[in-house]
């Protein structure tokens, strides 16, 4: 392992059950703040947005938020948006969670949709339903 870069996200088996505990308490947070409107951004207070999951690194200094707009539609405008109010994001998570530093936050497009989408085409076609069923 010598000369490898570490991911920041997964120092050996995988996170820590603080990063776990810390990640889903910004998620439902963030949840929380965007769903009632909390931020100063009428553009993005007209956007209903699903927080699917926030990664956070080993240091807790840094989590993704992984997001993605209700219905799918404006996915880059919703990433745009969230950027531009990062800082009142992450002043209102800082508040509201206690932590001691809040951490920067980082948005990203929430894919596993497309990938259960994709899932359920290839278990609609006949050559795979034949062999799970077989």
């Amino acid at each position: 392992m010598r000369g490898m870069a570490k991911n920041k996200f997964h120092d050996g088996p995988g996170p820590s059950q603080r990063q776990l505990r810390v990640g889903e308490l910004i998620r439902r947070t963030l949840s929380e703040v965007l769903m009632r409107g909390d931020i100063h951004d009428p553009d993005l207070n007209r956007i209903s947005v699903t927080v699917g999951e926030v990664r956070t690194s080993s240091d807790l200094k840094i989590a993704t938020a992984y997001v993605m707009p209700l219905g799918g539609e404006g996915q880059d405008d919703l990433i745009a948006l969230l950027a531009r109010n990062k800082h009142e994001l992450r002043r209102m998570i800082g508040k509201k969670v206690g932590l001691k530093y809040a951490p920067d936050l980082r948005f990203r497009l929430d894919e596993t949709f497309d990938q259960i989408d994709e899932t359920r085409r290839l278990f609609d076609q006949d050559t795979v339903r034949r062999d799970v069923e077989g």
